[in-house]
């Protein structure tokens, strides 16, 4: 989908292209058929599925910056800023604010563990991708955002209706589900999040 000239792309699971302005930022690559060099790649924690060092070296050039947590960063060559909950990072014309991510009902993703989310500001629009989290107080504090990409799936993340009472604390123009279609959770669990955000505008992705 297009914001006004920044392009945000759906890699499948919680793994997204944003580009635009003259800059390239991966979030969580994984399982990429994309080449395209990176001028950021951001790394939410240390999983699997969202910390992989294969897909972040197809995507990483010499001025490649890679943000990402301190359990995650020794994994990876080249310049890599190691970050938490609070940072504000800024490469090449692209604004990156480190926020909290972590489970309530759960243990996947202990608040002990300081994962983390992003939000990314890039040709004056703010994008926020929630990372592996549940509903938590923090997304009540943000800050106007033109996209919100939020975990659907449940069992690790929040649940779809969870989700979409999560949109109800954040404050943006749309809403695009993500965490489906890998490992855990289906379309259907997107769906069913769209559904329910009644009188909110949600994006339901195809995986590119």
């Amino acid at each position: 989908m297009h914001l006004d000239g920044i392009e945000i792309v759906w890699l499948g699971h919680a793994s997204f292209l944003i580009q635009g302005a003259g800059s390239v930022v991966y979030i969580d690559p994984w399982k990429l058929s994309s080449t395209q060099k990176a001028d950021l790649v951001l790394v939410s924690h240390d999983h699997f599925d969202h910390c992989s060092p294969d897909d972040v070296a197809k995507v990483a050039g010499k001025d490649t910056l890679i943000i990402t947590t301190q359990d995650c960063a020794a994994k990876f060559e080249g310049s890599v800023r190691e970050v938490r909950a609070g940072a504000v990072v800024e490469h090449h014309g692209v604004k990156v604010e480190v926020v909290p991510a972590y489970n309530t009902d759960k243990n996947f993703h202990s608040q002990e563990k300081g994962w983390v989310g992003f939000i990314i500001t890039i040709g004056g629009k703010r994008i926020y991708h929630a990372g592996d989290t549940d509903r938590i107080p923090e997304m009540r504090q943000l800050r106007p955002v033109d996209a919100a990409l939020l975990p659907v799936s449940g069992i690790y993340v929040m649940t779809a209706e969870q989700a979409a009472e999560a949109a109800r604390d954040i404050p943006a123009k749309v809403f695009i589900p993500m965490h489906y279609g890998d490992i855990v959770g289906s379309q259907q669990d997107a769906e069913r999040f769209k559904a329910l955000c009644e009188g909110l505008h949600v994006e339901i992705l195809t995986k590119r």
